[in-house]
């Protein structure tokens, strides 16, 4: 990988993005740390105080003698904690929130203050998903279009970024696809086999079949396999 490459993936690597924006937000006050993380001098550590076995204070459920303010500032720390693993979008959060026990209208309020920051938007998130999915993994639309409907992410967010992905674009990568393919087939494989298994792959990874039949079609002939006037299907 060449200089200009690795300078394009670090200013283009959300989870970078995330933290360096984190950074900047704790520095300006923006984002409050939890108080009970740092006890006043004299004051037993609360973390050291709880009982073996009874896990961490960011899993357990709120309740008992945490304050609404408290439960809420845990619930930011935590969903800030997720966020600097990677992307992700609302819906996702909520439910890891809602699985260590949180209240529901904690998790609204934390995630609409986190959202009011620009630390939550479902469009950027869907945008930056479908490019790193298309770009990196070659998923085709209908693949990304189930995967942003898995993570909770509106129809027309989604949409959106699967606008971003042109006809042309699919073909391209399909293209490259099929070619890296072509050349781990076994030698002699029969001609039928070998389009099934190159169209199935494009299938299995959301690409339509007008595409997939197009550039397996396309490929397996300008590689030199078969006779170009026999039928494929």
């Amino acid at each position: 990988m060449d200089e200009r490459s690795g300078a394009r993936t670090e200013t283009t690597d959300p989870v970078a993005q995330m933290r360096r924006r984190l950074d900047e937000l704790r520095a300006a006050g923006g984002v409050a740390t939890d108080p009970a993380r740092s006890p006043r001098p004299g004051e037993p550590d609360p973390q050291r105080a709880r009982p073996a076995g009874s896990g961490s204070p960011d899993d357990a459920p709120i309740g008992g003698r945490a304050d609404a303010q408290s439960g809420l500032e845990q619930a930011k720390e935590a969903a800030l904690r997720l966020l600097a693993v990677r992307a992700r979008s609302r819906a996702e959060l909520a439910q890891r929130l809602s699985a260590k026990g949180y209240p529901i209208e904690v998790i609204e309020q934390a995630l609409g203050r986190l959202a009011e920051v620009g630390l939550i938007d479902d469009a950027d998130f869907a945008r930056q998903w479908v490019r790193q999915r298309h770009g990196f993994s070659g998923k085709g639309r209908r693949a990304l279009e189930q995967e942003l409907r898995r993570k909770g992410v509106s129809q027309e967010d989604s949409a959106a970024a699967l606008d971003t992905v042109t006809a042309d674009d699919e073909y391209e990568r399909a293209t490259e696809l099929v070619r890296r393919k072509l050349r781990s087939l076994p030698a002699g494989l029969d001609r039928e086999k070998a389009i099934r298994r190159l169209v199935g792959m494009l299938a299995r990874r959301g690409y339509g079949h007008s595409v997939a039949f197009a550039v397996v079609k396309s490929e397996y002939e300008s590689a030199g396999f078969g006779d170009e006037d026999a039928p494929l299907d």
